[in-house]
């Protein structure tokens, strides 16, 4: 083996490509280790801890394109570039010929009739960016993340200042005028309007709406730090007044995790001034606090979904935690997951590419099966002292900064969760392990198509040792999304997945299993 690299000088191209790249060209026989990125440090740190790091790498700057690899000898670099540039030509070729302008400036000067800028370039120039185009008049959905405190408030001031939105940083989901931006769903309008501060939450409100026979009018993202003492949910605040303005709204629906209580009563005092209904979903918080100032509670992501279409329709309010089957039916699927496993298998391990749904799972399986291990727990005491090994009960958000440095998020490249649920399955304490399947803008082409060959090697391991994997899973996504709901929900039963309607569901029915397996224990030990 032998490290192989090339440097060309101000060369960009971006991160995201170039990961992706990566991991297509780490599918060369020849190829033990490789690396394709921009001289950024933390590129630099990667390709030090892959141990093929060399001297000129290490020269390079953040605007210098670099490829480092471990291979066997007899590999030419030179074909290796020639498969880059193909890949390279072929993503240019699926972006097609649109004009992409090098400048916000030029860019407002190709298209003057701009009204939002998307923002997405390294956190060190997000905020000036950010900047620029709120001092242009112009709406901004900031996807950028690494920009600080500090510039997240003093954009959000100045946008408030404008009467402009401010939308992240780190905001990943919205959907503006019908069209969805970054990670969005293709989902029917309406009349019912969303503010989030959870990009996942707020994808599986907008598809549950749709399911209903319902659409959107305008689902405004915040970025997760809006509703933290020091920004004081400045968006939130200017999303409710936006929403009560527009004569296209008839319902607004708040998600968000539990803030900071302060900004709670800030945000529910501009609830309780709204001419409109409002449904509040603070995933894990105070249902007293949000109906003293006349909002109605949102329990989960589905009970959200389906209070703000039941308000639109004028029906009564009533908590949805139930299943879409009949009873009968559910039985069935318990019972038969539950007569398969070994004695010694007990426990579940949630492998999330959704923050919000983790939090959902953790929250509706905590009062099931107790406290739950993860790497955003909601106990310090149960946080995972290594993340890339779990423990007991789990349940893991693969989304979360530690897993996507350097590499993109699981939305994007499922490889982590791949790779991830290979090692929990060496466990023969796992039972269930339980996903979520992120569709629509945004996600992999084929997310499901990515799991399907591990779910089933995962399967066949454990039946090879005399045991049983039960695999539950949700599937986030509309029949109109470029991935198709139906045929994604086909596939995972295929192969032998017990697919639910939605995240909510899943949990319920894993958290039955769970109880039903230590009954049965209890009661009748198998040996």
């Amino acid at each position: 083996m032998q490290v192989k690299y090339v440097v060309k000088k101000n060369t960009y191209y971006d991160s995201v490509t170039l990961m992706l790249i990566t991991k297509e060209i780490k599918k060369i026989p020849q190829i033990r280790e490789v690396l394709i990125g921009m001289g950024t440090e933390l590129n630099k740190e990667l390709a030090k801890n892959l141990g093929i790091l060399t001297d000129e790498i290490e020269c390079a700057g953040v605007n210098d394109f670099f490829v480092t690899l471990l291979a066997e000898k007899e590999l030419d670099i030179k074909t290796i570039l020639d498969e880059i540039h193909k890949l390279l030509s072929q993503k240019k070729k699926d972006n097609n010929d649109d004009y992409m302008p090098p400048t916000q400036n030029s860019a407002l000067k190709h298209q003057p009739e701009s009204n939002i800028a998307i923002i997405s370039v390294a956190g060190n120039y997000a905020a000036e960016e950010a900047r620029k185009a709120l001092n242009n008049d112009l709406h901004v959905m900031l996807f950028s993340d690494n920009v600080s405190v500090e510039e997240e408030k003093e954009l959000k001031e100045l946008a408030r200042e404008k009467g402009l939105l401010m939308m992240g940083p780190d905001c990943g989901t919205a959907i503006i005028n019908n069209v969805p931006l970054a990670f969005a769903n293709v989902v029917k309008k309406g009349s019912i309007g969303v503010i989030g501060a959870s990009g996942t939450g707020t994808q599986e409100v907008t598809v549950l709406i749709d399911k209903l026979g319902e659409g959107v009018s305008q689902v405004i993202g915040t970025g997760g730090r809006d509703l933290k003492k020091e920004i004081g949910g400045i968006m939130m605040l200017q999303g409710i007044d936006a929403l009560i303005n527009d004569v296209e709204t008839k319902v607004i629906v708040l998600i968000s995790k539990p803030p900071a209580e302060e900004v709670a009563e800030k945000i529910l005092k501009a609830v309780a001034n709204s001419p409109k209904p409002v449904v509040v979903n603070f995933i894990g918080g105070d249902r007293g606090l949000i109906e003293k100032y006349g909002a109605v509670t949102g329990t989960t992501l589905e009970d959200t979904a389906h209070k703000a279409v039941a308000l639109l329709r004028g029906g009564s309010i009533t908590d949805f935690n139930d299943f879409d089957i009949e009873k009968e039916a559910m039985e069935k699927i318990i019972e038969g997951e539950v007569s398969r496993f070994h004695s010694s298998q007990k426990y579940v391990r949630g492998l999330f590419t959704g923050g919000t749904l983790a939090d959902e799972a953790m929250k509706l399986l905590s009062k099931d099966i107790g406290n739950i291990y993860s790497n955003i727990p909601f106990k310090p005491e149960y946080k995972l002292d290594n993340t890339m090994k779990s423990i007991e009960n789990a349940c893991i958000d693969l989304g979360d900064d530690q897993f996507t440095i350097g590499r993109p998020h699981p939305m994007i490249d499922p490889s982590t969760r791949v790779d991830r649920l290979q090692k929990e399955v060496t466990d023969d304490e796992v039972a269930v392990v339980l996903m979520d399947f992120v569709l629509g803008y945004g996600s992999h082409e084929d997310p499901v198509g990515e799991m399907l060959p591990s779910i089933n090697e995962a399967k066949r391991y454990m039946e090879e040792r005399g045991k049983y994997l039960s695999i539950v899973a949700s599937v986030c996504g509309t029949e109109k999304d470029p991935q198709g709901l139906m045929e994604s929900q086909k596939r995972l039963q295929e192969a032998g997945v017990i697919v639910m309607p939605s995240n909510a569901q899943a949990v319920r029915i894993t958290g039955m299993i769970l109880n039903r397996i230590n009954n049965r224990w209890e009661v009748t030990p198998n040996v």
